[in-house]
């Protein structure tokens, strides 16, 4: 008699669903059963408000932890930049699998790169980070363009390319990796120039804590430097005070000298929706080699952004 199929609780948009079919085959591997994809439609998903409005991103993952916590399904995927910064006693985050390329992506019409874009060139994205640092380079490169807030899934967003309402929009290359489209990027912007939302391109495998078998075979495809380096990130983001849409960008990498890994690097910024100001950081030190250890990294560069004045450019804090 075949194993019980394990359920895998996903989001309903097709980049959900993408994301969750290729861990389900991985995991498949690892424990040997089938996974079944169980769709959950978000409040997120329904709702016509900006993000901002409504929650932050968090309102993607409540649904699917709800669904975690009653036992409808075994476990779950998010996008880890959707988390929010505390995770529940009675979930386990299993598996940080390996990260997806972290930068931030232009698809704009006629393959103009963001230098290209003309002076006053619309730019949509539903991220104040993106706003605030897309903002200030132009700025200072002498150029002027009109960020415009937008919602929906990636058709939604270059379809506003498409029929020419924008000229460009600013997608997660993960994103447009994962659901094999990312021959559409006009522009690979580096993380010099925008720095990705903390857990960019890194997905969260989570279940119930208790479940002490499936948290064991579901650790087989963690990462640990991406664990790690996601740790950093988005300790930095909850020693901000900060929720999962406020402006703050954060990339922990990893410094090599040849083949050795030498050092993590941990740069954050938080900056005005506009541009006009600026507070970006970067601290170096032993690559972490526990939970804590990362920790303590995005700690210590929080409190250098806020002594530097981060707190009065987020806006509203999280509390």
């Amino acid at each position: 008699m075949s194993e019980q199929a394990l359920r895998l609780g996903t989001r309903r948009s097709k980049l959900a669903m993408a994301q969750s079919g290729q861990v389900a085959e991985a995991v498949s591997r690892v424990t040997g059963r089938p996974v079944e994809l169980v769709e959950i439609t978000t409040y997120g998903d329904v709702s016509r408000e900006h993000l901002a409005q409504i929650g932050g991103t968090g309102v993607f993952v409540t649904a699917l932890r709800e669904a975690l916590v009653r036992g409808e399904v075994d476990f779950a995927v998010h996008s880890l930049k959707d988390l929010p910064t505390a995770q529940p006693e009675d979930l386990a985050l299993a598996a940080v699998p390996v990260r997806e390329d972290v930068r931030d992506v232009l698809v704009a019409r006629d393959g103009l790169t963001f230098e290209q874009l003309p002076d006053g060139a619309r730019v949509g994205t539903g991220s104040p980070r993106r706003m605030a640092q897309l903002n200030a380079y132009a700025r200072g490169h002498g150029m002027t363009i009109e960020t415009v807030a937008i919602r929906g899934n990636v058709d939604t967003r270059i379809g506003y390319v498409r029929a020419g309402e924008l000229d460009a929009v600013v997608l997660a290359a993960a994103g447009l990796s994962r659901l094999g489209r990312i021959e559409e990027v006009t522009d690979f912007l580096s993380a010099d120039t925008v720095l990705p939302a903390p857990g960019q391109g890194a997905l969260a495998i989570e279940c119930a804590a208790d479940n002490a078998d499936l948290v064991a075979a579901l650790a087989e495809l963690d990462d640990p430097f991406t664990r790690a380096a996601v740790t950093a990130e988005r300790s930095l983001l909850a020693a901000l005070e900060a929720g999962c849409s406020a402006p703050v960008g954060a990339y922990a990498d990893l410094l090599a000298d040849g083949q050795i890994v030498k050092e993590m690097r941990l740069r954050g910024v938080v900056g005005t929706t506009d541009g006009s100001t600026l507070v970006q950081l970067s601290t170096t030190g032993p690559v972490p080699e526990t939970h804590d250890q990362a920790m303590s990294l995005g700690r210590e560069l929080a409190a250098e952004m806020l002594a530097k004045g981060a707190a009065g450019l987020m806006g509203e804090r999280a509390l």
